[in-house]
């Protein structure tokens, strides 16, 4: 005779996730919500004290740009603020078709389409394109929203290694008959390095597969035109069949639009969930976005003075002895290693004036915790320099405290490792 099992025998979701949050506190790993007071764009205030922020995606100093500003309080003292419904209900504005026509002359499109999200716009994508049978192949390091998006589609999801073209070539050849689509981000959002595009649209072209590129860090600041990563890489647009632009990093906004050919558009009007049942943005959003492509589009300066900020900023870490992420991008990571020891570097740059907040597992791998500087066109070489060396004595002192620290009894050690199933080498 079956046993029914007693209600009160049921797991508790919330002590279960209780628990989880202890976890992740005792690996040193837990997230805090800190309110950040903003002033110019490249500072903030946190506790009453105002830092040099290089924490933001602010790349083209956009956000707090008077034209960009201006365009926001015009457009909502005239048509108020929320959309009030979703774009095929009502909600679609003339401020967010003439977004999507500019972003479209912009980036050498057919079409975009507005997105609330860069996550929504991911997880729309891989929806509407993918399904059971299919297969969809990525970087390792892929974003987040990529990785949530495959397993959303309900296809088979495999990664490749990091930015290595080989790799996908076999991960594709290993699903000969599947519909595929191979993703990638084009600047990874942690480590700043770019994906090897060029190899990367031979690889689909040869394996039949679909390209699509998540373009959040690059829009803006890449190529001679600011058209992203492809651009940068020497690619045409439609080498490229689907682009996600993030328009809340160097365009200093919100939201994003997903890029590429009128099929690509109206197949996502019908059937990317997270387009059709979401709110469209606030109006007066798409009006300020607008002015920040127009800034974006016409004033290269931005870009070309981002890039000297990233080559002084190269140069000043080498001199000072400071290992660096391979990256060219105004993303620069800082290995740590440890998530205590990120927090510790994080903690004392803080004390020294500058928001630099610690990356650590499980945004990055175990052991690859670090710093990531975010640079901006609105930081001076000298907060560049400052940082520097703030960041060189932090370093300094944690060597120091980490060479002083007593070393753990060997026997203590040994058993320690037995208890655990270790082997000591």
């Amino acid at each position: 005779m079956r046993r029914e099992t007693p209600l009160s025998a049921r797991p508790d979701l919330l002590a279960r996730l209780a628990e989880r949050v202890a976890a992740r506190a005792a690996e040193h790993g837990l997230r805090r919500l800190r309110t950040a007071l903003r002033g110019d764009g490249a500072r903030l205030v946190l506790n009453g004290r105002e830092l040099v922020d290089f924490a933001s995606n602010d790349y083209l100093g956009l956000a707090n740009h008077p034209a960009v500003r201006a365009a926001l309080v015009d457009c909502a003292q005239r048509h108020g603020v929320g959309a009030t419904s979703a774009h095929l209900l009502g909600g679609h504005r003339p401020e967010h078709d003439a977004l999507e026509r500019e972003l479209a002359q912009w980036l050498g499109r057919e079409r975009v389409l507005l997105f609330s999200s860069g996550y929504a716009a991911n997880l729309g994508v891989m929806q509407a394109l993918l399904g059971p049978g299919d297969v969809c192949v990525q970087d390792k390091l892929d974003h987040a929203s990529l990785l949530d998006g495959a397993k959303l589609a309900g296809c088979q999801a495999t990664r490749y290694q990091h930015a290595d073209s080989g790799s996908a070539r076999r991960q594709l050849a290993a699903h000969p008959g599947a519909a595929a689509l191979l993703a990638t981000d084009g600047v990874f959002s942690m480590d700043g390095d770019l994906a090897p595009l060029r190899e990367l649209v031979t690889v689909a072209r040869e394996a039949s597969a679909t390209l699509m590129v998540d373009d959040a860090h690059a829009i803006g600041v890449l190529g001679a035109n600011g058209c992203g990563s492809a651009e940068h890489a020497g690619l045409a647009p439609h080498d490229v069949p689907v682009q996600v632009v993030t328009l809340g990093k160097a365009l200093g906004v919100a939201g994003a639009v997903v890029a590429g050919s009128t099929a690509l558009v109206d197949g996502l009007v019908q059937f990317a969930r997270s387009f059709v049942y979401s709110t469209a943005t606030p109006p007066a959003l798409a009006a300020a976005t607008l002015a920040a492509v127009r800034v974006a589009r016409h004033e290269a300066w931005r870009r070309d003075r981002l890039a000297r900020l990233v080559a002084h900023f190269r140069r000043g870490a080498a001199a000072r002895g400071i290992a660096l992420g391979a990256s060219a991008t105004p993303i620069q990571p800082i290995p740590a290693g440890s998530a205590e020891r990120a927090l510790a570097l994080s903690r004392a740059l803080e004390s020294a004036g500058f928001h630099v907040p610690a990356i650590r597992p499980p945004t990055v791998p175990e052991g690859a915790a670090r710093l990531r500087v975010g640079l901006s066109v609105l930081h001076a070489e000298r907060d560049v320099d400052a940082l520097l060396d703030a960041l060189s004595r932090a370093l300094k002192e944690s060597h120091d405290e980490r060479r002083n620290r007593p070393r753990p009894d060997a026997r203590h050690a040994g058993r320690e490792a037995r208890a655990r199933g270790v082997r000591l080498r």
